[in-house]
């Protein structure tokens, strides 16, 4: 692989590498949608960083720099206050040492070491600390209860420790008990069929048992970027418990994973995006910087790119989590179980084992056993928007569908292990088809109904207009 061609996306390959530590430390308490809010504060210092030292660029918050005289206007400067800006908001963001250490690496390789703190002045350095700064004050209190102390926070037991970051202060309760993902679930375990359950599941790693709860169920409330409010572009209500199509879709879900090709399962894999990974806002993140490099992007084209599509997928966690919430509709898992009950059907039957029968109400979707389907309500598809909004900016930025992805799947997935078929190389040729195969994926993953990706894609359309519309204005 080449050098990335631009500073953001150089720093971009380390925020990459962050979040997947990130992501697997349960302290951090981060899940997609705090992701893409941490994706949007360090792409919006770097634009803000960056600003002063281009000719037309607007800052996004108030009190930047002013505009920089052109014979200051250096690829050393640009790159000095983007750097100072990313790795404060970064470091703020990530408090974890590994993490530390990675962007501490960062600014030692780019001779910023040891980096300086100021905020007041024009040098680079000043204007980079003073975005960051200005980003960071004006999220602290943005609705996603960063620092675990909304009012309506449960308090931590035992009092002396600290509060979680992110947890929610809406009260939200399921309707539902929870279910045990490896023995059957009896009719009378579900409460209302039609609404999200709990899974509890053992951590083959660490044999622990886990129930985890709904991630951020006050999303909602978060300030957005464009949407004018969370629930502007809210789908219409999905399958109702009595209608016939609520048992169609079931079975729709139960046919395809029984029926799972090798392609659809790598698919299903490359995507997934779930604990220890960038999630879907940073899996983007990651195209958008191989799009940098096939295109040889500047400083300047990389500022706005990815100040933009940050944006875009900070709104479509809003707007899919405000769905999620609203309708708090049950997953496959639970849908299946209850419909299909003691009867004999076709699924999964877990790594090495393919398809199998089974009694329906010990139906398992094809995921990894320590994450078997993601803690939230189905509909819509956080999948689906995060990537359709992301298409969208994208294809905007760059004016045309046409990008050629590419997977090569050469080791045994880790939810099947007995495959003989690889190496399997998986290729997609628009920003558009990529986005469609990542909602297409959570249905062979077997998490998500065809209604769900569809509105979810649909809404993750809209979202990402409105955004690149919004991010435009700062050009």
């Amino acid at each position: 692989m080449t050098s990335p061609s631009s500073i953001v996306c150089a720093w971009n390959a380390v925020i990459s590498n962050a979040l997947q530590i990130a992501t697997g430390d349960q302290s951090l308490n981060l899940g997609p949608p705090m992701v893409a809010r941490a994706l949007a504060m360090i792409y919006t210092a770097a634009f803000q960083a960056w600003a002063p030292f281009s000719e037309t660029g607007r800052p996004p918050l108030p009190g930047g720099a002013p505009r920089i005289a052109p014979k200051h206007r250096t690829e050393h400067n640009k790159e000095t206050a983007i750097s100072y800006a990313i790795y404060r908001t970064a470091t703020h963001l990530l408090p974890n040492r590994p993490i530390r250490q990675l962007l501490d690496a960062q600014m030692t390789a780019l001779g910023h070491w040891p980096p300086t703190s100021a905020t007041t002045g024009s040098t680079p350095d000043a204007i980079g600390n003073a975005a960051a700064a200005a980003v960071i004050a004006d999220r602290i209190d943005d609705g996603a209860n960063e620092r675990g102390n909304a009012p309506g926070t449960p308090r931590p037991t035992p009092p002396s420790m600290r509060p979680k970051p992110y947890d929610d202060y809406t009260g939200y309760q399921p309707r539902n008990p929870p279910a045990l993902v490896f023995d059957s679930t009896p009719r009378r375990g579900v409460a209302n069929p039609a609404l999200w359950q709990p899974l509890t599941y053992i951590d083959p790693v660490t044999g622990a048992t886990k129930t985890p709860g709904f991630i951020a169920p006050h999303w909602r409330n978060v300030r957005p970027f464009a949407l004018l409010n969370p629930y502007q572009f809210r789908p219409s209500a999905p399958e109702p418990l009595t209608s016939h199509a609520f048992v169609e879709q079931a079975q729709h879900v139960v046919d395809v994973q029984a029926k799972l090709t090798m392609e659809q399962k790598v698919i299903a894999e490359y995507w997934a995006d779930g604990p220890r990974s960038t999630t879907p806002p940073g899996h983007w993140c990651e195209i958008a910087g191989a799009v940098s490099e096939l295109r040889a992007h500047s400083t300047d084209d990389d500022a706005k790119l990815f100040f933009a599509l940050a944006n875009a997928l900070l709104d479509a966690s809003i707007a899919t989590w405000e769905a999620k919430v609203h309708y708090d509709y049950v997953r496959p898992i639970t849908a299946i179980r209850w419909l299909f009950g003691t009867s004999t059907i076709l699924g999964w039957g877990g790594p090495g084992r393919g398809t199998i029968e089974m009694r329906g109400d010990r139906w398992r979707p094809f995921q990894r056993d320590t994450f078997p389907t993601p803690p939230f309500a189905e509909y819509t598809s956080g999948h689906s928007a995060f990537s359709m909004a992301a298409a969208e900016v994208l294809k905007s930025f760059t004016g045309t569908d046409q990008f050629r992805l590419e997977h090569t799947q050469r080791d045994p997935l880790a939810a099947e292990s007995d495959t003989t078929e690889l190496p399997l190389k998986l290729t997609w040729d628009s920003f558009t088809e990529a986005a469609f195969s990542a909602g297409e994926s959570r249905l062979f993953g077997g998490i998500h109904f065809h209604q769900g990706n569809a509105a979810g894609l649909e809404l993750g359309r809209q979202v990402g207009a409105a955004a690149w519309q919004q991010a435009c204005l700062h050009f």
